[in-house]
């Protein structure tokens, strides 16, 4: 992909508008409503600034870390974003198998494509994110297959307790499932290659794709004139099914969504392993103060808690300041699958190495040997 002018992550985003329909590039692209709070998620990271050493030995700098038992090359990794299938063909196992390859970690979204066991059966290692419905026995029966596929570590999203303000997706024909029309028509039949050789290809391969880890059993396809996405039992989802799920889990818990420090002792109590902070990409209810302005005061709360954080991670300088401010590990969702969607495997691969190259050059001309040392200082709030 480098000869074909990518140079950074920011460069992917107009390859995947050229490749996918509109409908589909506005599922990844947008944010809720006016889209205040997947501005402020790339705005924070300009609010804070490095303080430099010099004259500092980087000569055996390393990226890697430990995580839950696991060693990491990079502190960093691919977000859970659904429908990963569409974007190109085999799309979730060639994420996890790039992320597999580059030794970072990648989370399989519950809204994806490919059953959970097949990915897991080409990426031994990755994360699953759940969505659990309010309801005891389908929060065993879904974590009972998760565990059968020998996946250790488990995400519980909790930041959508109804289905997201639609306006934005329905004014580029996008909806779940998709709705046939004269417009999504139109809209193949303009991105030949990617009718042919994602969505045919998946039809001729798979057949109709559905959601297939939605729940314990098949969910709906994602082509329906008359379906609607399966969101009962998300509003009465509270802490008390948190501490079910935990009771049905031995692997590790990780609670997703948290914005603010009272959540995060909450977390903490129900015996959550980690958190990772998150305002859902902007994506969901709009307004939502940044991941980043918030994730002081968590880890701050939760001391001795793996904290990690998504939302607008773009460049290796993002990464590092996100761990100056205590995150053990960050998560980008939106990169990496319009890497997918440029590129395929070889898409992914470049956008990984490129923010891992970001990294280690940042780390050298900070004067740090590992980003864990970020924390000592070297991170500020700039004046204003």
């Amino acid at each position: 992909m480098r000869h074909r002018q990518i140079y950074n992550l920011h460069d992917f985003q107009a390859l995947a508008r050229r490749k996918l329909p509109r409908s589909l590039f506005a599922y990844i692209n947008n944010g809720a409503e006016d889209e205040a709070s997947l501005r402020w998620n790339r705005q924070a990271f300009e609010q804070y600034e490095f303080m430099p050493r010099m004259l500092v030995d980087v000569s055996e700098r390393s990226q890697a870390i430990e995580l839950f038992g696991e060693t990491y090359a990079s502190p960093f990794g691919i977000s859970p974003v659904g429908l990963g299938a569409l974007y190109s063909f085999d799309g979730d196992v060639r994420l996890a198998c790039a992320a597999r390859q580059a030794n970072v970690p990648y989370v399989l979204s519950g809204a994806s494509l490919t059953r959970l066991e097949r990915v897991a059966e080409h990426a031994p290692g990755m994360w699953f994110q759940a969505y659990l419905p309010g309801d005891r026995e389908e929060i065993r029966r879904l974590l009972r297959r998760v565990a059968a596929a020998g996946i250790k570590k488990l995400v519980i999203t909790v930041d959508i307790p109804v289905s997201v303000s639609p306006d934005r997706y329905a004014r580029f024909g996008f909806s779940s499932p998709l709705r046939p029309s004269l417009d999504l028509l139109w809209q193949g039949l303009s991105r030949p290659a990617w009718t042919i050789g994602t969505f045919g290809r998946s039809l001729l391969s798979h057949g109709m794709p559905h959601l297939e880890n939605w729940r314990a059993a098949r969910g709906n396809p994602v082509l329906s004139a008359s379906l609607q996405k399966d969101v009962k039992n998300r509003d009465n989802f509270t802490w008390d099914h948190i501490r079910i799920a935990r009771e049905h889990w031995d692997g590790v818990l990780i609670v997703k969504g948290l914005m603010c420090a009272q959540d995060a002792v909450r977390a903490r109590d129900v015996g959550a392993d980690g958190l990772i902070v998150s305002n859902h990409g902007g994506r969901q209810a709009d307004g939502v103060a940044a991941s980043l302005d918030v994730l002081k005061d968590v880890v701050d709360a939760v001391p001795g808690l793996a904290v990690m954080m998504d939302g607008g991670i773009r460049r290796g300088s993002d990464v590092l300041k996100a761990l100056g401010l205590g995150a053990r590990c960050v998560f980008a969702g939106r990169p990496f699958n319009f890497a997918l969607a440029a590129g395929g495997r070889e898409g992914v691969d470049t956008a990984l190495a490129l923010l891992q190259e970001e990294i280690d050059r940042n780390m050298a001309h900070i004067g740090i040997n590992h980003p864990y040392e970020i924390s000592d200082g070297r991170v500020r709030r700039r004046a204003a």
